[in-house]
């Protein structure tokens, strides 16, 4: 008995020995079909997720994923209908040439919704093509739906202004005021800096005069503005500088010497 134990415990191979010889039959059989050797690591613990609808930030940076491309002409765009997009190269396409773009206006522009008309203006204004915004805001006010706005108005205003187009900005000033609308003190201000640079104090004045009557009350700026822009015309400046002393009589206005403007 003793002899035959110690005969089947010598055929037996010794556990370290078996150990190896699994190990090896595993390895050569994942090398085989390219399986990677077991983890002998506990994995680390999960992170937490983050929603995919918010940026991550990454290196101080943030990463989008959502595939759109980002930037101001996008974020522009977006937001504008394939028909108003049409429309709006269509418009910038005939622009030189009125009798195709009264037809086009005539079998396009006018079958717009009144989202897209109003987005197709913005976009006008937005990329500074005054003058095809100036005929897009006459559609609108032939529309059934168009009520008085002056936030319309403003825009157009400021962006004719800025364009130095004082004549057709002023045409719309006095559609405006005809439509009881009074602007806010940004218009006023473009306005009037707008004539000051295109040398026409005169009408800086008219436009100053007009900000008099509006309801609402008087902010700094303008008067500033126009003191400043008024300083060689000294008659004119001292006007506005003495409306300025009695609406914000704790506010000062710098006076430059008089010798500076030739006036000894």
């Amino acid at each position: 008995m003793q002899i035959a134990a110690i005969v089947s415990r010598s055929k037996a191979p010794p556990l370290n020995a078996a150990a190896s010889l699994l190990a090896k039959h595993l390895f050569s059989s994942q090398s085989l079909h390219n399986v990677k050797p077991p983890i002998l690591f506990s994995p680390s613990p999960p992170q937490p997720t983050i929603s995919s609808t918010f940026p991550r930030i990454l290196d101080g940076s943030r990463a989008y994923h959502d595939g759109r491309p980002r930037g101001s002409l996008w974020r522009g765009k977006k937001l504008i209908g394939k028909e108003a997009l049409f429309v709006i190269l269509g418009l910038k396409r005939f622009k030189d040439d009125n009798e195709r773009l009264d037809k086009f206006i005539k079998t396009h522009v006018i079958r717009l919704l009144k989202l897209d008309m109003v987005a197709v203006l913005n976009e006008l204004e937005r990329q500074e093509e005054v003058s095809l915004a100036v005929k897009m805001f006459r559609v609108i006010q032939k529309q059934d739906w168009y009520t008085p706005d002056v936030y319309l108005y403003k825009d157009l205003i400021v962006a004719l202004t800025r364009r130095k187009k004082m004549d057709d900005a002023m045409g719309l000033w006095e559609d405006m005021r005809k439509e009881d609308l009074f602007p806010d003190s940004q218009t006023y201000t473009e306005v009037i800096r707008g004539f000051l640079q295109y040398g026409s104090p005169a009408d800086a004045m008219n436009i100053y005069e007009d900000m008099k009557k509006s309801p609402d009350p008087p902010e700094q700026l303008p008067f500033r503005i126009l003191l400043k822009g008024l300083l060689p015309h000294p008659l004119l400046r001292n006007r506005v500088k003495q409306d300025f002393e009695e609406i914000f009589p704790d506010q000062h206005v710098y006076d430059p010497p008089e010798e500076i403007f030739g006036l000894r």
